[in-house]
């Protein structure tokens, strides 16, 4: 099936009893076995099959196997937020005394979780100077068991050459795990580009309507994980007597080993109403980021004629330095996510934010409606100054999320917001 005919009907077959033809909300929490051998086998990973809705739900199942076909890949987890997914997806990998090397340009919340979290586990956490292969290839010693990246970084949607930088983890026997909130799968899919792991925030473009949380793990199927560097892949598990991942894990044997591990032991498992509300954001998912692209386009060239702005970050604008990535791996756009940073600094940025009046000022993106952010002050305010500036986020800038309305009343509303600022400011 090609895109638009998988965001309706991959994984989804008619209910065997009712016939109904959307997927149904299997609200229970549990599901009654044919008998005893049928309980014990489940349990025991040699059968498929709900067993308790923290590690499987008929629901939550359509949605796993949907954004996996969506991504391309052999099979996928739900999680409860997109940092479960994140988090997950890497202590899969990592323990104390590993390391992990990552872009710096990505979400706070994302790198507050490697520079300070994963410290207090035993684990390091390295941030490359740009986002060059070379860059990541310098930090990698023999404790390193992956790299990390987002498709289109945030807030500044910078780019990264995913095939080159995949072939240098591979080529020091390590996955390369890619965040692709902000690219979508149809947009771009990273594990045709090389990437082993993808990772969502499902809250984001996925469920598009600002209404649900959740995340997503999805497992490209083609990383080695018996290359002697993941013992916890190829070492019996007595946990599940004896059974290894690597040779017992099938087609995904990474988001096997998350189902059977994270979410039975830390249980940030995603419910069957939030996997339905996301599968209705799927379904539309490539008609809303055509029409993210096209006002995001509209918008750029209204504000590369305000005198109030002096820079803008998106990849295809010429003279950006991610402009020949665009063209290669985003022929579609770059999505609805920017930056602008503004003449007179900080102060005239959040003046600006608040005289706004049709786009919200709120910690979310990717939603239907269009969003202002500060990040300075809010999604990266943890961040140390100089990591903040390597993230690209000084104080004058603002990062736009570009929603569905129409573009015009977008404008009318920066028009306005523009000129309180231009008042205040006489």
């Amino acid at each position: 099936m090609r895109f638009e005919t998988m965001e309706l009907h991959a994984g989804l077959e008619p209910d065997a009893v009712t016939g109904a033809r959307a997927v149904p909300i299997y609200q229970s929490t549990a599901f009654v076995f044919d008998d005893t051998a049928q309980a014990e086998a489940r349990f025991a990973l040699r059968e498929g099959g709900p067993i308790y809705t923290r590690l499987g739900n008929p629901t939550v199942d359509v949605f796993e196997k949907r954004m996996a076909a969506l991504e391309d890949g052999k099979g996928a987890v739900a999680c409860a937020s997109g940092m479960a997914a994140i988090t997950y997806a890497l202590l899969n990998i990592l323990k104390a005394g590993d390391e992990i090397v990552s872009s710096p340009t990505i979400y706070g919340g994302t790198h507050s979780l490697l520079a300070n979290t994963f410290p207090d586990m035993g684990i390091t956490a390295h941030f490359t100077r740009d986002n060059s292969p070379e860059a990541f290839e310098e930090l990698i010693t023999e404790n390193t068991k992956c790299l990390f990246a987002e498709s289109i970084g945030n807030p500044n949607a910078d780019l990264i050459d995913l095939e080159a930088v995949a072939e240098v983890a591979h080529r020091h026997g390590i996955p390369f795990i890619v965040d692709n909130t902000f690219g979508t799968p149809y947009l771009v899919q990273p594990i045709h580009h090389g990437a082993d792991i993808v990772v969502h925030s499902a809250t984001k473009y996925i469920g598009g309507h600002g209404t649900t949380m959740g995340g997503v793990i999805v497992d490209g199927g083609t990383f080695d994980w018996t290359n002697g560097k993941f013992p916890s892949f190829t070492e019996p598990d007595e946990s599940y007597h004896g059974l290894k991942y690597a040779k017992d894990g099938g087609e995904a044997p990474f988001v096997f080993r998350v189902r059977a591990q994270a979410l039975r032991n830390m249980g940030a498992c995603m419910s069957a109403l939030d996997a339905f509300l996301l599968i209705q954001g799927v379904e539309t998912l490539s008609l809303r980021v055509e029409r993210h692209v096209e006002n995001t386009r509209r918008i750029i060239e209204y504000l590369q004629g305000r005198p109030e702005i002096a820079w803008i970050k998106y990849p295809e604008l010429e003279g950006s330095p991610y402009a020949e990535l665009a063209k290669k791996y985003y022929p579609r756009g770059c999505g609805g996510i920017f930056s602008i940073g503004f003449r007179d600094g900080q102060e005239a940025a959040l003046k600006w934010m608040d005289n706004l009046k049709l786009i919200s000022n709120v910690s979310n993106v990717a939603d239907a409606k269009t969003l202002a952010t500060h990040p300075a002050t809010t999604t990266h305010q943890q961040l140390s100054e100089e990591a903040r500036r390597a993230a690209g986020v000084p104080g004058e800038c603002v990062r736009l999320s570009v929603g569905l309305e129409n573009v015009l009343d977008l404008m009318d509303d920066m028009d306005q917001a523009f000129d309180a600022l231009r008042e205040e400011s006489a």
